[in-house]
């Protein structure tokens, strides 16, 4: 089962602003690895104190989504350095 992947306005305009390197490795991953996977949660971890959030290491990146298990859809939400996402 193929998970659809969408980004938010947020994450779309700093996945924009990212070197070419880096933004190929994030949406290879989002296509590549977690839209074809079986179970998303499997990638990745929850938010400490949060089911509803879900992160993805990609090298030094983090992306933060949200997974709607009734559309098949994982939206990303945030992606950022892991210096800085989290604050």
């Amino acid at each position: 089962m193929a998970w659809r992947i969408e980004l938010a306005g947020k994450a779309l305009k700093t996945l924009e602003k990212l070197d070419r390197g880096d933004a190929r490795r994030i949406l290879g991953f989002l296509t590549d690895r977690l839209g074809h996977e079986d179970n998303p949660r499997r990638l990745g971890k929850p938010l400490r104190g949060d089911q509803e959030f879900w992160r993805y290491r990609v090298g030094d990146y983090r992306l933060l989504c949200v997974i709607e298990d009734e559309r098949i859809t994982v939206v990303v939400l945030r992606i950022g350095h892991r210096k800085e996402v989290y604050r």
